[in-house]
C-alpha cells in the first residue's frame, strides 16, 4: 500500500506515516515498545538510577546511625 492511501484509510498525515517508518527503519525490533513499556536500554536505565537511589538512602542511614553511636561514647 502506499503511503498516501494508509493516511487516508486511517484519516492521518502522511508525514506521520513518514515518521513512523523513520523510527522502524532506525531501530526495526525496539521501535515501538508499547503502551507503558520503555525500550530495553531505557529499561536498564531506570532500573539503575533507582538502585543508585536505594543505595544512597542507605548511605545515609548509616551516616546518621554512626554519628547518634559516636555520640553516645
Amino acid at each position: 500500500m502506499s503511503v498516501s492511501q494508509v493516511s487516508k484509510d486511517l484519516d492521518i498525515g502522511s508525514d506521520l506515516i513518514y515518521s513512523w517508518i523513520r523510527k522502524y527503519k532506525s531501530d526495526p525490533d525496539n521501535s515501538f515498545p508499547g503502551k507503558g513499556h520503555l525500550k530495553p536500554e531505557d529499561e536498564k536505565m531506570r532500573r539503575l538510577e533507582r538502585e543508585l537511589a536505594d543505595v544512597k538512602e542507605e548511605r545515609d542511614i548509616l551516616k546518621k546511625a554512626i554519628s547518634i553511636f559516636s555520640k553516645t561514647k
